[in-house]
């Protein structure tokens, strides 16, 4: 396996690595990696290399994710027969349409459903969503942000809006609800809320479960939209979860002291314990003692 650095071009060397790679500890290899990598080149030293780090560890669960659903996938259509597995991906798709077109009063609505079902998951808007007659959805990697319009000078008290970790409902006291539907994931109600911005429109904030994973819609029933053709924020720290966090932190704190001649997080562990040990025990001798880093 070679490394090649894309920031040292005056040294546009082949470099040798091996490295064995044990299960139990994947993050003692990625830190060799990353310690040829600060060794070889100056990529460590780049201001958004923390940010690219991170985005790399996102597409590596992303691939993972979309893996591991195909596997699962295939591993379905091997105990069924084929033609039952059409039959009944036909069956419920009729099943699903003749719902949507029988709620859909609107002729040009019943046009559009059919269109985009047959045209398969599309662009999203700019809010990595969809925009729709009624309301309009869009999403980061945390959130899902809806926005309902309304009659202008509407107040709160005539919303009724109830969000629970799977469903929706919201809509206008005395009249038919503008959204109820299962979720594509789940959400945390204790961390979601709604507003009226304006007197004119009513926004919902819902904080999802899994802040890993695009929603492919936000309501079932929804058209789906190519959750590759998204477009994610700059990548943050903050995108992670917090042992995910941890771990790329400690292994980018550990590489810039190694590259100062500095103790890692492990060394000061150590040597913070072997000094608390000597001052507990102030009769010892310790001019001899050694630890291994």
């Amino acid at each position: 396996m070679a490394i090649i650095s894309e920031m040292d071009e005056a040294r546009p060397s082949m470099v040798p690595f091996s490295a064995s790679f044990d299960p139990s500890n994947p993050l003692g290899f990625l830190e060799k990696v990353l310690d040829v990598i600060g060794k070889e080149s100056n990529f460590l030293r780049k201001e958004t290399a923390e940010k690219e780090i991170v985005a790399a560890v996102r597409a590596a669960k992303d691939r993972l994710r979309e893996a591991e659903k195909k596997k699962l996938e295939k591993e379905s259509v091997k105990l069924t027969e084929p033609m039952e597995v059409e039959k009944a991906k036909k069956d419920s798709l009729k099943a699903t349409e003749a719902m949507e077109v029988e709620k859909a009063t609107d002729p040009m609505e019943v046009e559009k459903l059919k269109e985009e079902k047959e045209s398969g998951p599309i662009v999203p808007n700019k809010g990595n969503g969809l925009d729709f007659e009624k309301y309009s959805w869009g999403q980061n990697l945390q959130e899902v942000t809806i926005n309902i319009p309304v009659p202008e000078g509407t107040k709160s008290r005539s919303v009724t809006c109830e969000i629970k970790k799977n469903r929706l409902k919201v809509g206008l006291k005395g009249q038919d609800l503008i959204i109820d539907g299962e979720f594509f994931n789940s959400v945390k109600p204790d961390d979601c809320f709604w507003n009226i911005e304006d007197q004119k429109m009513i926004s919902v904030l819902l904080t999802k479960q899994d802040q890993m994973e695009w929603w492919k819609y936000c309501v079932k029933g929804e058209p789906e939209i190519d959750t590759q053709k998204v477009e994610p924020e700059t990548s943050k720290l903050g995108d992670l979860d917090p042992e995910t966090r941890a771990s790329v932190e400690k292994m980018m704190f550990d590489q810039r002291q190694k590259q100062m001649g500095l103790p890692t997080s492990d060394e000061i562990e150590k040597k913070d314990m072997l000094k608390k040990f000597m001052a507990q025990n102030p009769g010892m001798d310790f001019s001899n003692a050694m630890f291994n880093s």
